[in-house]
């Protein structure tokens, strides 16, 4: 989920807050990507006509699969290094939002179904990308094919995207790559948005728009807003975060800005608002999960993978019966423009 609506408040602000970069700007970076949030796009995006999950001859999805080879092949064949980092054990105050997550697909099962049963394709393809599960086969699966492309996986103990923003804050990632602004909150000072699903977009109503990688830096955003990292926080909370997805009531982006803005902080807001202090939000619990989040400490990125065609071809094409040459055609075209890529940084580093 993220932060419920904090993006309304940046969009609406009055200074730039972001801005546009190209894979030539993330050249040789290397990128922490919530590999979570990064495999349920994949498996949302990437489906056939009915809605439903692309899958193997065995019936063994095959959707995160192709996400993870054509686009990461273009920002390896870029030259930018993208790390995905898996999530660990959630808190326990994310219970409740695992669980309005699992309620959604329920609702959703149940629509797909009649909208399946009535014949109406367009509502079954809404429902349907509301319907993504990561077993422990498609995660298993993801790192392998990771691993034979040469992209470094992590495990956090945690919560992937704050092991992204402590490594940020460390120094061995430049940014974290996440749709969601809670990489933010955990103090990552570079956020990458948008890396995965650059290109041109259909919306409803047949409007085509041109989706770019944007870059957000946490030092532009907190002076633009002129409050401070812990303040964030907070504001987040009262927005609701995964560890109190409800938020509160009747206090959206805008009324939530007011009151950090006036009270300047969860205690002093939550002495001075009714609202805020019936919601009785645990903040200094949630608060202390984004200041000091689960997270190995000094974690190494092992540069030792390499891009390994053979491997790769060997378990799509043979194993998972990715037939289509223009998947063959891919990963040769990945491969040699890595050994391009190379070759250039060896006559560089001569010179």
């Amino acid at each position: 989920m993220g932060v419920k609506n904090i993006s309304k408040l940046f969009d609406g602000s009055s200074y730039e807050h972001k801005k546009v970069v190209t894979f030539a700007d993330l050249k040789d970076r290397k990128l922490g990507i919530d590999a979570f949030n990064q495999l349920y796009q994949f498996l949302s995006s990437i489906r056939d006509g009915t809605g439903q999950s692309l899958v193997d001859v065995s019936g063994r999805v095959t959707s995160h699969l192709i996400g993870i080879l054509t686009r990461n092949s273009a920002l390896l064949q870029n030259g930018v290094k993208p790390i995905y980092i898996f999530d660990g054990e959630s808190h326990p105050l994310k219970s409740r939002e695992k669980k309005r997550r699992a309620d959604v697909k329920k609702t959703a099962q149940i629509a797909y179904d009649k909208a399946v049963s009535e014949g109406d394709t367009l509502t079954a393809q809404k429902f349907a990308k509301q319907l993504n599960y990561l077993t422990p086969q498609l995660l298993d699966d993801s790192k392998r094919l990771l691993t034979y492309m040469g992209i470094p996986i992590i495990d956090a103990p945690g919560e992937g995207e704050a092991q992204a923003a402590i490594m940020v804050k460390e120094g061995s990632l430049w940014a974290t790559a996440s749709q969601d602004y809670d990489a933010m909150l955990f103090g990552s000072t570079k956020l990458v948005r948008n890396l995965n699903i650059t290109g041109k977009r259909t919306l409803a109503g047949g409007r085509v728009i041109d989706i770019k990688p944007e870059l957000l830096e946490l030092n532009v955003l907190l002076n633009g807003l002129n409050i401070t990292h812990a303040q964030l926080i907070d504001l987040g909370i009262l927005l609701g975060s995964d560890f109190n997805p409800d938020g509160i009531s009747g206090i959206g982006p805008k009324t939530a800005y007011k009151l950090i803005n006036e009270f300047k902080s969860f205690e002093e807001i939550e002495k001075n608002n009714t609202k805020v202090a019936e919601a009785n939000i645990p903040y200094e619990e949630i608060r202390e999960i984004f200041l000091n989040p689960d997270t190995h400490k000094a974690v190494k990125v092992d540069t030792s993978l390499t891009y390994d065609v053979e491997k790769i071809r060997s378990f799509l094409v043979d194993e998972r019966g990715f037939s289509d040459d223009r998947y063959l055609r891919l990963i040769e075209k990945t491969g040699r423009e890595i050994e391009t890529l190379e070759s250039q940084t060896s006559l560089d580093d001569w010179f």
